[in-house]
């Protein structure tokens, strides 16, 4: 089946008791045991299994291509679990401009746990020269967050699988419609669902998929089902609803993202523009190599200062000045004021999530904030 059918019925069952054609939410904790002290209906407890999520792992999966997926109750969650699948000492390479929110999680929550470098994964010789006896995963982000890098996954897998590595990509940006990690090789995706996935600003999770299940995985569904860190049943139904138009709103936010950023790359006011889908793009080759389709997120450099890029933000009005992104509404920041002190973005930098709103007024509204300077 094509993707936008998969999404639509991967996750679709007619209900038992009422033939319902949308599945309930089930908010039980507890099931009951049959006879002989089984359960006949495969689930015991919410937290190990529930109809709901096992749903929503089940179109999780078909859409990247994978054979499971495990859904957590956020991203932070999601990337954790892979840390925390790890033996204490493996050493980790990831990108120097990693999400800071799983950067810090490595720096604060794993030092003296796990070992970690970050570094420029596209440069071969430096990414080599980094591995070390000990190192067991190299962790991907592309396009990454917020500088919109591209990372070479073909080439970073195969290195990583010469020296017997696990490779596990950060798909968040792209999303599934936007890039298929686990046909160019990756050991694992993961997801923030409370982004494109979920795709309305109303939910919070996180996902990981595999192509295999191996021991590995295993151990990562272990912890997921004895930590605890799950979506509830709730979110889980609204997230699986959501998926259902996600190939019609990749396509949308692509093409308004396409859109503005070739209007930013001809503004007076526009230092640089950072999009994949842009030909001036230093990676724009690679981006269609691998990618399916260059995503609905962009940044900009604004000509002038903090003051000047602040004074932007203040002036957008169709632009909301919030954290986050994947939404049908479009929402600007100046990131590095969040990053904290050791962030790699510019200070002049605006990181934009392009919604779902008619193009001619976002780029109006774009317009007018910039003129502003």
């Amino acid at each position: 089946m094509k993707i936008e059918t998969l999404a639509i019925h991967a996750a679709n069952q007619t209900d038992e008791s009422t033939a319902a054609v949308i599945q309930p939410i089930v908010l039980a904790t507890t099931f009951e045991r049959d006879e002989d002290g089984g359960y006949s209906k495969g689930f015991s407890y919410s937290r190990a299994s529930n109809p709901n999520r096992l749903s929503l792992e089940n179109v999780l999966a078909k859409l990247e291509g994978g054979v499971d997926a495990a859904a957590f109750s956020s991203g932070n969650a999601a990337g954790m679990a892979v840390f925390q699948s790890l033996t204490p000492g493996t050493h980790i390479i990831a990108p120097d401009d990693m999400y800071h929110g799983l950067r810090n999680q490595l720096k604060t929550l794993f030092n003296g746990i796990l070992e970690f470098d970050f570094i420029d994964l596209n440069n071969e010789n430096l990414l080599k020269n980094t591995i070390k006896p000990n190192t067991g995963l190299f962790w991907v982000e592309t396009p990454s967050n917020p500088l919109l890098k591209i990372t070479d996954i073909k080439k970073v897998v195969a290195i990583a699988h010469e020296n017997n590595i696990k490779v596990a990509c950060d798909n968040t940006f792209a999303s599934s419609l936007g890039q298929q990690p686990l046909k160019l090789g990756a050991d694992l995706v993961m997801h923030s669902t409370t982004k494109y996935l979920g795709g309305h600003s109303d939910l919070t999770g996180g996902a990981l998929i595999t192509p295999v299940k191996d021991k590995w995985w295993e151990r990562i569904q272990q912890i997921q089902q004895m930590g605890g860190a799950i979506p509830s049943p709730a979110d889980c139904y609204w997230l699986t609803r959501s998926i259902k138009t996600l190939p019609y709103r990749m396509r949308a936010h692509a093409e308004n993202a396409y859109l503005l950023a070739s209007f930013l790359n001809n503004h007076v006011n526009v230092e640089q523009v950072l999009y994949p889908g842009l030909a001036t793009h230093p990676q724009h080759e690679l981006a269609k190599e691998q990618m399916l389709n260059f995503g609905g997120m962009l940044s900009f450099l604004v000509k002038g200062g903090v003051e000047q890029t602040e004074r932007v933000i203040n002036a957008t009005k169709l632009f909301t000045s919030a954290t986050s992104l994947g939404g049908v509404e479009s929402l600007i920041e100046r990131r590095a004021a969040i990053e904290g002190p050791d962030t790699k973005t510019p200070q002049n930098l605006l990181r934009v999530s392009v919604g779902l709103e008619h193009i001619d007024d976002l780029i109006a509204d774009m317009d007018a904030a910039l003129n502003q300077i």
